[in-house]
Formats: C-alpha cells, sequence, structure tokens
C-alpha cells in the first residue's frame, strides 16, 4: 500500500476542505462519495468521487461555484489509472483535524 501527501490549493473543495489542508492520500480501491485525487492535464486535482463511467470516475468539485474550478463536468470521466487514490486523512491545520 503506498501513501501519498498533497497540500489542497484553491477553493473548489469549500466547505469540505481548504486551501492550505495538507492531506494524507492511500492508494487503493475508490468508492462512490470519496475524496479522491487524480492526475489530469498534468494537474493534480482534489475531487470528489461521483460515480464510474465508460471505465474511469466522474469527478466534481464540491463548491461548483469557485473561481476557476475544472472537475468532470469541463473534461469528462477521468480513466480509472488516473485517480491516484482516497483521502484518508487532514493532518493540517491542527485546527481543523476534528473537522
Amino acid at each position: 500500500m503506498r501513501w501519498k501527501a498533497v497540500r489542497v490549493e484553491g477553493l473548489s473543495m469549500l466547505p469540505t476542505l481548504s486551501p492550505g489542508d495538507r492531506l494524507l492520500v492511500r492508494e487503493g480501491p475508490v468508492r462512490e462519495g470519496d475524496v479522491v485525487v487524480a492526475r489530469h492535464d498534468g494537474l493534480m486535482l482534489v475531487k470528489r468521487a461521483v460515480f464510474r463511467q465508460d471505465g474511469g470516475w466522474w469527478l466534481e468539485s464540491d463548491n461548483q461555484r469557485a473561481p476557476g474550478r475544472r472537475d468532470s463536468w469541463d473534461f469528462g470521466a477521468v480513466p480509472e489509472q488516473d485517480v491516484l487514490g482516497r483521502v484518508v486523512l487532514r493532518y493540517w491545520p491542527p485546527s481543523r483535524l476534528a473537522q
């Protein structure tokens, strides 16, 4: 099992995640409703896995009105191999650990 640490940028996952939040991501199976990290057009994205479609995952932002938001509404389903894992823990900032 592989682990990865990522930092949230942007407002697209508010109110669930805020810019600057640091997350621990675990490689492995993804289920509907999980917050995941995926690769798309050279970027790492933090999005919610909504449903599977044609060998990929439909990924959406929790905040559809965020400036610069990009998700499956813009580029379609993300191939399964580009979904790197699911978020299992927010470890920073300490004030948001219990949320």
